[in-house]
C-alpha cells in the first residue's frame, strides 16, 4: 500500500543510521582519515548498489519515492532491525512487507558474520534458496547474484528451471544427489510456511516447469541438507574440494554458509588464485 512519503523524517533517519555505523561494522577498511563519524555518501551508495547522486537527494529530501527493492537494499546497506526496517518503510510511504516473506529482509546478526570474511567465500540464503547477501569471494565462485530478481534469485528455482546452465557448477556425478537434496530442503520451508505461502508459490511454478522436480516432490523427503564437504567446478580454476559450515538466524529463516578449505591444499592455493581473479571472464589465447 502506497502512502505519502515523509521526505524529512526518512532523510533525517538515514543519515543518523549512516553516522553510527563504521566502516568495520560493514566490512570496509578504515581508509584516510575522517572528517565526521560514520560512513560517507558514497560507502552507503555502494554498499546498497545505488548512485551516490540518488542517496544524496534522499539525504537532502530531493529524492523520490524509493521503491521497495531499493528500500531493501538500503535496509540492508545500514544494517537495519526489523522495527528499523519497518520504519524506513513506512517513512517512504510504503507498507511494512510480510513478516511471511522469507527474502524480504537479512538478519543484520548473519551481515555482521558476513562482513569480516574475506579470503573464503560466504554467502547468506533463504530457507527458498534465495541468495540474499553475497561477499566478493562468492561473487567469484557463483557470480554476482545482484542484479537478479524474483524467482531467478532462488538457486532452487534456476536449477530446475535452467538446468542447461545452473549446473555446471557441479560434477555431473554429484547432480542427482544436489536435486534430491534442494527438494527435501523446500520440503521443510514448504511445512513450516504451508501451501498458500511463498514456498507453495514456487512448488507450484516448478511443477509446472520441471518434469524432475515433480517426480523428486512425490517422494516426500524432508530434511534441510547442507554438506560438509562438496566439489565445485569453476571454469577458471577447475574442480575446487571445500568444506561447508552453516550458521542459522534463531527462526532458522536464513543461512549463512561458509566454504573454506585446509590451508596449504590445493584447493587453497584455488581459492587464492579465485581470489585474483574475481569475476574477470577469461579467453582462450590463440
Amino acid at each position: 500500500m502506497m502512502e505519502d512519503m515523509d521526505a524529512a523524517a526518512l532523510a533525517e533517519f538515514l543519515r543518523r543510521r549512516r553516522a553510527e555505523l563504521k566502516p568495520a561494522d560493514v566490512g570496509l577498511p578504515q581508509g584516510a582519515r575522517r572528517r565526521a563519524p560514520g560512513l560517507r555518501r558514497e560507502e552507503v551508495a555502494q554498499l546498497a548498489a545505488m548512485s551516490v547522486d540518488y542517496y544524496t537527494r534522499l539525504e537532502q529530501q530531493r529524492g523520490p519515492q524509493p521503491s521497495e527493492q531499493m528500500l531493501a537494499s538500503l535496509a540492508r546497506a545500514l544494517r537495519l532491525s526489523r522495527d528499523e526496517r519497518d520504519y524506513l518503510y513506512r517513512m517512504a510511504g510504503h507498507g511494512i512487507p510480510d513478516q511471511g516473506s522469507t527474502a524480504s529482509h537479512v538478519a543484520p546478526a548473519l551481515l555482521r558474520v558476513l562482513d569480516r570474511l574475506d579470503d573464503s567465500p560466504a554467502l547468506i540464503i533463504s530457507t527458498l534458496g534465495e541468495s540474499l547477501a553475497q561477499n566478493r569471494m562468492a561473487d567469484a565462485l557463483f557470480g554476482d547474484a545482484s542484479a537478479r530478481t524474483g524467482w531467478e534469485r532462488s538457486d532452487v528455482y534456476r536449477w530446475f528451471a535452467h538446468p542447461e546452465t545452473q549446473r555446471e557448477l557441479y560434477p555431473e556425478h554429484d547432480r542427482p544427489r544436489q536435486s534430491r537434496a534442494m527438494v527435501a530442503s523446500l520440503r521443510v520451508a514448504y511445512g513450516a510456511a504451508g501451501a498458500s505461502s511463498r514456498a507453495g508459490e514456487l512448488v507450484d511454478l516448478l511443477q509446472e516447469v520441471s518434469d524432475e522436480f515433480a517426480r523428486l516432490w512425490e517422494r516426500h523427503e524432508v530434511a534441510k541438507r547442507f554438506e560438509d564437504h562438496k566439489v565445485l567446478v569453476h571454469p577458471e580454476v577447475g574442480a575446487i574440494e571445500l568444506d561447508c559450515q552453516v550458521l542459522f538466524t534463531e527462526d532458522q529463516g536464513q543461512a549463512l554458509l561458509i566454504l573454506t578449505a585446509p590451508p596449504g591444499s590445493e584447493a587453497s592455493e584455488k581459492l587464492r588464485l579465485l581470489s585474483v581473479l574475481g569475476t574477470q571472464e577469461f579467453t582462450s589465447q590463440p
